[in-house]
């Protein structure tokens, strides 16, 4: 056919539109190929419409399998617009045989689709083209209707049927009827859609997927879901390690609430406010970082109860006294009574001293042991060592001896291991005496050492 070099021409130029094109939306592009069919009958005899439309055996001239090609591209919310090419040899005007034409046409078209993802899908198209028979040819003004029967996503079987009205009136050879016509043309061809653009080759076009360049699933809109726990990657802490949605995609291996990566015991039940590890005894204080976990005690004791050795109900760290027995109120510390005070006096006053001196005499040895000895079981408490005479002499000197008496006390005791931060010293000559020092036994009372507590 001698029209074939210009549908060549026409693929061609459609090829070449559509590489100029954006391709912004789920496959964009259809591409239409197949056969058609002229018949110009039922325009002519309008009255035997509804009974010769249909009539194929004679009055359609039946193209060739690939007589026409058609590419149109989506423009949004249902509308495409396109180009379509056609070739046909004319055979029959309705009833009547002719010469042989060839038919050529080239169609702008515009199509509205009426519904959306569906298997069927009408259209009703409105366009414009021009259509030669032989070496001549007249603009025509198209309207026609069709449906894509759609077997998947890309592939579509289409039918369609467009009335071509021709404005001019050219004889075209033949019979007395062989004006340019106004004709019907039927389309049966295969439609392809592309032109998507899936980065990833998840399946997921790009402008529907959240993440096109990482290959992902359907249910999350392309999104990738590394270990598969039903938790896209973008949105699980863990996304290499399956997990819980309650652990943010985090595995929890001993089930205590806390997810592994911030459990730092991850293999034994534990306790949040502890990173996840177990306390036993209810202290406060990690198993793994308590030195008795199953005896409750303070953190600053590693987790150990607070020792009381000597029973006293005083922990030792507030114990001033840890080994020996006393009281709370005394800081853990026994407290001297008035017997025990009435005792350390009564070993006191015997303390004998040189005549006139205040050297220790040799025979009070076993009375300083028995002092020693009180004192140490008070060992906070501390004494007032005090040094008293009689009135015999001048008082300046019995000031002055009562003062050495009381100081030769205190060394021979801190000499002994009292702590010199217990004691003082303090001597009040015949200022305080006890007895009457008109007779010899008062006196002798009068002359005496005392040993004090100070409160």
């Amino acid at each position: 056919m001698k029209h074939l070099s210009k549908l060549m021409a026409v693929a061609l130029l459609l090829i070449g539109f559509t590489s100029i094109q954006a391709q912004d939306e789920n496959n964009p592009w259809q591409f239409q190929f197949g056969t058609n069919v002229i018949d110009v009958y039922p325009t002519g005899d309008q009255s035997s419409f509804g009974n010769e439309f249909f009539n194929a055996n004679d009055h359609w001239n039946i193209g060739p399998a690939l007589s026409y090609i058609a590419i149109s591209r989506s423009v949004g919310d249902g509308f495409a617009v396109g180009v379509r090419g056609s070739l046909n040899e004319i055979t029959k005007f309705g009833d009547t045989p002719v010469e042989s034409f060839t038919h050529f046409g080239v169609d702008g078209t515009i199509k509205y689709s009426f519904l959306k993802n569906k298997t069927i899908d009408p259209f009703l198209e409105v366009g414009g083209g021009y259509t030669w028979f032989n070496d001549i040819g007249a603009g025509t003004a198209n309207v026609g209707i069709g449906a894509n029967i759609w077997f998947s996503e890309n592939l579509a079987l289409t039918l369609q049927t467009t009335y071509k009205h021709a404005f001019e009136e050219y004889f075209i050879g033949g019979t007395a009827n062989s004006t340019f016509p106004k004709h019907w043309q039927h389309l049966a061809g295969i439609s392809i859609k592309f032109g998507g653009t899936d980065t990833d080759g998840d399946g997921i076009y790009d402008k529907d997927d959240a993440c096109p360049e990482v290959a992902g699933l359907e249910s999350f809109n392309g999104c990738p879901d590394a270990d598969g726990d039903g938790i896209e990657d973008s949105k699980d802490s863990c996304p290499n390690e399956a997990g819980s949605k309650e652990m943010n995609g985090c595995p929890d291996a001993d089930g205590d609430g806390v997810a592994d990566k911030d459990d730092a015991c991850p293999n034994e039940a534990g306790l949040a406010s502890l990173a996840g590890c177990p306390d036993a005894d209810g202290d406060g204080v990690a198993d793994n970082d308590d030195k008795c976990p199953n005896e409750a005690g303070p953190a600053e004791n590693g987790g150990c109860p607070w020792p009381d050795k000597d029973g006293d109900s005083v922990l030792d760290k507030d114990d001033k006294c840890p080994d020996v027995a006393g009281t709370v109120a005394n800081n853990g510390c026994p407290e001297v009574t008035e017997e025990v005070q009435k005792q350390l006096n009564d070993y006191a006053k015997t303390i004998l001293f040189d005549s006139g001196k205040s050297s220790i005499k040799a025979a009070s040895t076993g009375v300083m042991v028995d002092i020693i000895r009180i004192l140490g079981e008070y060992p906070t408490a501390r004494f007032s060592v005090e040094g008293h005479t009689d009135s015999q002499g001048p008082a300046a000197s019995n000031q002055k001896l009562s003062e050495s008496r009381a100081n030769a006390v205190r060394d021979f005791l801190i000499n002994e291991g009292i702590g010199s931060d217990r004691l003082t010293a303090a001597g009040y000559g015949e200022d305080r005496p006890i007895a009457d020092n008109k007779t010899r036994n008062g006196r002798k009372e009068n002359r005496r050492v005392e040993i004090n507590l100070i409160k």
